[in-house]
């Protein structure tokens, strides 16, 4: 099975039911599967303990615990779970902020299917197999 028939495990989470059915809706596709959907960070650390995930799609601003500090979370505690970071904000400082927590990428939303899917392949070219 080479590279382009891999199927890759990805996690959504976000505060908004609307953002996240969107973005499984995107992703609606055999090479991605969405292995969970989270309103908050206590159920993505949940579903992360139970599943493997190789890619969450996080949003910044959720209550409670930040997509920043979930960020941090998941990179410390899931190494091989890469990250992009999605927020209606793009102030340059929460672009930092979510790549020194570790995220691989950040999209502003509202973002286009083609860039997400951009992103999303950018990243796992460089997942190595599990």
């Amino acid at each position: 099975m080479d590279a382009s028939d891999k199927q890759y495990r990805i996690l959504i989470v976000d505060d908004s039911d609307f953002s996240r059915h969107s973005i499984s809706q995107m992703l609606d596709s055999p090479r991605y599967n969405i292995i969970g959907e989270a309103a908050n960070a206590k159920e993505a650390i949940n579903i992360l303990k139970d599943r493997v995930a190789h890619l969450a799609i996080i949003d910044v601003v959720m209550p409670e615990v930040s997509g920043i500090e979930l960020a941090e979370y998941i990179t410390e505690n899931f190494k091989n779970t890469s990250i992009v970071m999605i927020s209606s904000l793009g102030q340059e400082s929460i672009v930092i902020d979510s790549i020194s927590a570790g995220a691989s990428d950040y999209l502003q939303k509202p973002f286009k299917r083609e860039d997400l899917i951009t992103s999303i392949e950018k990243i796992v070219s460089n997942i190595k197999e599990d």
